[in-house]
């Protein structure tokens, strides 16, 4: 029997028949493991859901409450026949590889992960395996990150260079924006930060877990001469619309991976790039592998051919799933 033929792929998810389970489900199902909780991985309507218990309160807050089975990391149960245990991806806050024995077989479902220290959730933790289910958003030799504070320096020496402009951060909701913030204030930038409505609830929510993000205050209504010399952290949506006209001559800087593509930066009229991911680049990718030692690397979603030719070319046996639904979320 092939290796991993008790883990059923299939466009909406995986399903693991065994324990009678999904795994990031795109479609409602009645049981579901989820690996952390952006919208491409997570959504409401399932029947039940097991997950770390941040990511079940980022689920609440984003999509409704759901029956919540919490799993904290390192701990183990028992579905079926299966042993599932939860382990740090080093994502966002509460992002989990979900780790499956069945069979004397283990399987590591890694869901979306980086190997950068990031001071908004526990560090990715390999594990060994038979079968590593991995991500390639960044699955091009091309996109090599830089180190995260240069960038975060980049940021800062913007603002100091024009006291009389805030600097606008495009960043997404949920896991870049408190991740701006926090490195920020790891830089010793403690000033007050203006945030976007659409941020506040989110970033509250990781000050509930522990996170401290320092002085942040809405910005709206807030008179322009307030606002000058600070920074404002706002969805990417709101980088060029009628809301970020009424801060006081905002210099445009967007936090992503894709800023190493200049095109994109160009297209968002953005006059700052930072190319700051939270997903693992070309070499994190490749070195995860190769620290893992898998027989088999399974890619889900992203750049899956040049990472699947690097692994035959190093006798790794790799395949690419068709699941459909996964995007970057303006990482």
């Amino acid at each position: 029997m092939p290796l991993g033929a008790w883990i059923e792929p299939h466009p909406e998810g995986i399903y693991v028949p065994a324990a009678d389970v999904w795994i990031d489900p795109s479609q409602p199902k009645p049981r579901a493991l989820v690996t952390h909780g952006h919208s491409d991985h997570a959504r409401g309507g399932h029947g039940a859901v097991w997950a770390t218990p941040e990511t079940l309160a980022i689920m609440d807050a984003r999509y409704g409450a759901q029956a919540a089975h919490p799993v904290r990391y390192g701990e183990s149960m028992r579905m079926g026949d299966v042993e599932v245990s939860f382990v740090p991806a080093g994502h966002v806050l509460g992002s989990a590889q979900i780790v499956l024995e069945h069979r004397g077989e283990r399987v590591v479902v890694s869901g979306d992960y980086k190997r950068r220290s990031d001071p908004t959730c526990a560090p990715f933790e390999p594990q060994a395996c038979d079968i590593f289910i991995t991500e390639a958003t960044f699955g091009l030799p091309v996109f090599v990150h830089p180190e995260t504070g240069d960038e975060i320096d980049k940021l800062l020496a913007a603002l100091r260079a024009n006291p009389d402009r805030c600097v606008l951060v495009g960043a997404y909701a949920l896991g870049k924006a408190q991740r701006v913030i926090a490195e920020l204030r790891q830089r010793g930038h403690d000033d007050p930060i203006y945030l976007h409505g659409a941020m506040q609830r989110l970033c509250e929510l990781y000050v509930e877990h522990g996170v401290a993000l320092g002085d942040l205050r809405l910005a709206t209504g807030v008179p322009k001469a307030e606002i000058a010399g600070h920074i404002v952290l706002a969805p990417p949506g709101a980088l060029n619309d009628r809301w970020s006209r009424r801060l006081p001559d905002p210099i445009t800087a967007m936090a992503s991976g894709w800023m190493r593509i200049r095109q994109r930066a160009v297209q968002r009229n953005v006059e700052l790039p930072l190319i700051l991911s939270d997903h693992a680049d070309w070499d994190e990718l490749t070195s995860t592998i190769l620290e893992i030692a898998p027989q088999e690397v399974w890619v889900t979603h992203g750049r899956e051919d040049a990472l699947i030719h690097w692994c035959m070319t190093r006798q790794i046996k790799a395949r690419a799933l068709d699941l459909r639904g996964y995007e970057d979320e303006d990482d």
